[in-house]
């Protein structure tokens, strides 16, 4: 294991560190549990909530009481966007409560929720936490076996899904399931001749629990006020980068509190709009489209469809905005593409002014002195390229935007800022209900992920690894006490898994990379691929990388190119192709995937501490990585130790000085079928600072 103690002595020039077993918390905030001046009172907000609301369906009655004619939900039908007060929302959400008492659902019941953002599937969760089951979102795209993980986990007897597509999946895998009894779904369409002995329309068991009001109503008026600040909110699964997804138990404590001191933080209120298009079974969605849109009464607004989510962010107009890198990064490389199709006069006027708004647009973000004319500059630029730019991306509005998930790249993060887009970076985890650090506005860097959040606590091991405790930190993991006890101790300090150091003064966190990923080249100098693979993703033209060179001589990498983006190239240049394959091993598309390896190489070469992991050799894979390969999880993160095995022959020859390896590849289809694709594939030797030099002195 890497000592990363070292590490923290080359950082110390910089930024002296304080002991690595000291811990800091944020500017004098405390655990809920401990008592300070009034401590009667806030010993009995831990047992029944903030001023009595203790669970998500006492701050919905709230809502509806106190500004019931707001709107709490939006959705486009049709290219028509519906809405819902608060109190309709309640009445809904009431509805649908009943029915399910009606169909037998008890307390301590488990209900899968399966489907894209609409209103009603958030009003699911919220039913089933109004009868005292547990909801447990699960992934829209996972595959049929993927859900009967979970199904069969957590021991669903109730499903509710958004339409055929996911009822075929639970069917297909329904003789695994023993305790599964009854689906509800959500739009109708192909679903009439099905045997409905278990399937149930959701609007019929709304009408069912409207019919049966005055027989079920005191049942679910019991059991919504028996909820408490420890009952069970939800239970999430984890990712599963290393293995099978662990089930996540949130309380009301965790989700209301991190919900109140977040919102705090950020001054949200009641008139923010957010679009809820990240998956629901996400731990960001769920914070920030339940537990903060309760808390502050906001507006949940849901598109159409993945395919318009652009058309109806930009409509909708986000004042309070989140997405995990990928999505930027998909945002920037349709920029690009734009760019480079528009016009010489268009595209010299767009390189103009954001190469002034990349020198000055931070600094006047977070209203840092800027000279006069830079000012003036930067306002033209407002007016004839930024602010265009920022309302075809649907930010113009934009107060507050997070992204979180994994690491963005430093060069995107700034692109963001420089637009005068108040992106902010956060780092969470499931565990945590997402927030462990947050970036203060003014205190912005795109170095650091930011201070502990209100009443977070931080604490770096001897190994450097990062650990922390706030109330926000989860109960158990479901069925499996032996991963509980790994990661939560007895004092409720947490294992984020991840390295990283404290900065002296600021307080700011810098997180390296995933602990199990940061190790030593062969020379001892320290790995750490996450930073190499933020850079080579900055380019347009490449969509994933994955670097190896763990206990290794020198680092090789794999590259993904982007389609869209290299498409669009080959389009322009009238070259022909008819595969991603094909177009992957185009001569001149690996020409300009090795200058964008060598330019990156030139940049890794100027730190000192990282330079030993500059890309020496490289080749682009003949498929994208997927999750549905098992490449990647559902939320996109790359699943290093399955691609190390499954593409065991490729890395061999790019460590045994080979030019073409020849390869065959398991994929799976759209409709579940599995097929193997071959290849031939060129490596490629990127230039590095050493081999530069070298051919200097020669």
């Amino acid at each position: 294991m890497l000592d990363l103690r070292k590490v923290n002595e080359i950082f110390a020039r910089q930024v002296p560190l304080k002991s690595v077993n000291a811990w800091i918390r944020l500017r004098g905030a405390v655990r809920a549990e401990r008592t300070d001046e009034g401590g009667d009172t806030v010993l009995a907000q831990t047992q029944t909530g903030v001023g009595g609301l203790a669970s998500i369906p006492a701050l919905l009655h709230r809502n509806a009481t106190e500004f019931g004619n707001a709107p709490a939900y939006r959705e486009k039908e049709y290219g028509i966007w519906q809405s819902w007060t608060w109190a309709e929302a309640e009445k809904e959400i009431e509805a649908l409560a009943l029915g399910l008492v009606n169909m037998g659902v008890a307390e301590g019941d488990f209900i899968a929720i399966i489907g894209r953002n609409r209103p009603y599937l958030y009003w699911s969760i919220v039913a089933a936490q109004c009868v005292g089951a547990i909801p447990v979102p699960l992934y829209q795209d996972a595959s049929a076996e993927e859900m009967a993980y979970v199904l069969g986990h957590c021991g669903a007897r109730f499903v509710i899904v958004a339409d055929q597509e996911q009822v075929d999946k639970v069917i297909e895998v329904q003789d695994q399931l023993h305790q599964f009894e009854h689906m509800i779904y959500l739009d109708p369409r192909g679903l009439r001749k099905y045997d409905h002995t278990q399937l149930h329309q959701y609007s019929h068991v709304q009408a069912q629990g409207r019919a049966a009001y005055d027989e079920h109503i005191k049942e679910l008026t019991r059991r919504r006020e028996k909820l408490t600040y420890d009952t069970t909110c939800v239970m999430l699964y984890t990712s599963g980068t290393t293995g099978k997804p662990k089930g996540v138990v949130l309380s009301n404590r965790n989700v209301i509190e991190t919900a109140k001191s977040s919102a705090e933080f950020d001054k949200l209120g009641p008139n923010e709009e957010i679009l809820a298009y990240l998956p629901m079974a996400w731990v960001g969605d769920f914070i920030f489209s339940i537990g903060q849109a309760y808390w502050c009464g906001f507006c949940v607004n849901c598109p159409e469809s993945p395919d318009t989510m652009m058309t109806d962010l930009r409509e909708i107009g986000p004042t309070y905005y989140f997405a995990p890198p990928r999505v930027f990064e998909t945002q920037l490389t349709n920029i690009m593409i734009r760019m480079e199709d528009a016009s010489p006069f268009k595209k010299r006027m767009f390189d103009y002014f954001m190469a002034h708004a990349r020198r000055v647009g931070p600094d006047i973000l977070d209203g840092h002195s800027v000279d006069f004319m830079d000012r003036l500059k930067y306002a033209l630029g407002e007016l004839v390229t930024y602010g265009p730019l920022k309302n075809t991306l649907g930010f113009s509005n934009v107060r507050v935007g997070y992204t979180a998930g994994e690491a963005i790249g430093p060069e995107i993060f700034d692109f963001y800022r420089s637009l005068g887009i108040n992106l902010k970076q956060l780092y969470g985890q499931t565990e945590a209900t997402v927030f462990i650090t947050a970036q203060p506005d003014g205190e912005v860097r795109s170095d650091t992920v930011g201070v502990p959040s209100p009443g977070v606590e931080l604490r770096i091991a001897d190994n450097g690894e990062v650990f922390y405790r706030s109330p926000g930190v989860f109960v158990e993991y479901y069925k499996n006490a032996e991963s509980t006890a790994d990661t939560k101790d007895a004092e409720g300090w947490v294992a984020t898994g991840d390295a990283g150091f404290i900065e002296e003064g600021t307080g700011h966190l810098r997180i390296i990379d995933r602990a199990k990923d940061v190790g030593k080249m062969a020379d001892g100098r320290l790995f750490a691929p996450k930073y190499v693979e933020n850079k080579l993703k900055f380019f347009p033209n490449i969509l994933e990388a994955v670097v190896f060179g763990n206990a290794k001589t020198e680092c090789t990498a794999f590259i993904n190119i982007d389609l869209t983006a290299v498409g669009n190239w080959a389009e322009r240049n009238n070259i022909a192709y008819s595969s991603y394959q094909e177009l992957a091993g185009h001569p001149q598309v690996m020409d300009t995937i090795q200058s964008h390896v060598e330019e990156v190489n030139a940049s890794v070469a100027e730190d000192e501490m990282l330079s030993g992991c500059q890309v020496h050799r490289f080749v682009v894979l003949h498929k994208e990585l997927d999750a549905d390969d098992g490449e990647l999880t559902r939320t996109r993160k790359v699943r290093r130790r399955i691609i190390e095995e499954k593409y065991a022959d490729i890395i061999n020859a790019l460590y045994d000085g080979s030019d073409k390896v020849s390869t065959k590849t398991e994929v799976t289809y759209e409709d579940g079928r599995k097929g193997f694709i071959s290849a031939t594939l060129e490596i490629r030797t990127a230039g590095t600072n050493a081999m530069r030099a070298q051919m200097a002195a020669e």
